[in-house]
């Protein structure tokens, strides 16, 4: 199966593996699963990283690409159709731009969300899959 991090369960997955649930360790271990890692949350650690909203053990965010890379993420970049149709997306549950936009990716690629986030589960009424 095809899966896609939301972002603190990328930074989680990196770096404080005890975090996770065993669902989510499990899909993360299985190497039958493809593992993908948005474009969009570099840009949020990033500006999170920038405003000093976020501690990465000492890791600086331009290292975090090559860092998913190497633990067998494969990146998902935004394309210009996933802004463009962005605005398809009419649930309201979440403000966080972000995450509206991981949401978004996800239901237009029909791929499954890893994510702790409850507000996130909402958004199934609107086509999203999502496992914790």
């Amino acid at each position: 199966m095809i899966y896609l991090l939301d972002t603190h369960v990328l930074i989680w997955s990196l770096m404080y593996s005890s975090k996770l649930s065993d669902v989510s360790l499990e899909i993360l271990k299985n190497k039958k699963n493809t593992i993908l890692v948005s474009t969009i949350s570099f840009w949020e650690i990033s500006l999170m990283h920038s405003m000093n909203k976020l501690d990465i053990l000492r890791i600086v965010p331009d290292a975090l690409p090559g860092l998913a890379i190497e633990a067998g993420y494969e990146l998902l970049p935004l394309l210009p159709d996933d802004v463009a149709n962005y605005h398809q997306l009419n649930a309201t549950w979440h403000r966080d731009p972000f995450d509206r936009m991981l949401i978004w990716q996800a239901i237009q690629k029909n791929i499954t969300l890893i994510s702790k986030d409850e507000d996130i589960n909402k958004y199934q009424s609107a086509g999203l899959k999502v496992v914790w």
